[in-house]
């Protein structure tokens, strides 16, 4: 008799496989997105003497990239729930 010793995971991978594939494919692109827009060419497009309310540009640009990649993941992802 073989004894499972992750009774659960059968469970998990189940859950995870029921993503639709188009949501699958919106996320697969947002981080190919990600991984250029936070590429070094492109980050250092906003290395810039300017500053916005005190912090340099190229801080601005990185938080807000990611807090936008963060909300368009979370639209995704609570698009899987319906």
């Amino acid at each position: 008799m073989i004894i499972d010793e992750y009774p659960h995971s059968s469970i998990i991978f189940y859950q995870s496989s029921c993503m639709k594939k188009r949501h699958e494919q919106k996320l697969i692109i947002l981080s190919i997105g990600l991984m250029m827009a936070f590429s070094i060419p492109i980050s250092l497009l906003f290395n810039s003497e300017k500053d916005v309310f005190g912090y340099p540009m190229i801080l601005i640009y990185l938080f807000a990239v990611w807090m936008i990649s963060i909300i368009i993941s979370f639209v995704i992802v609570k698009k899987y729930d319906e």
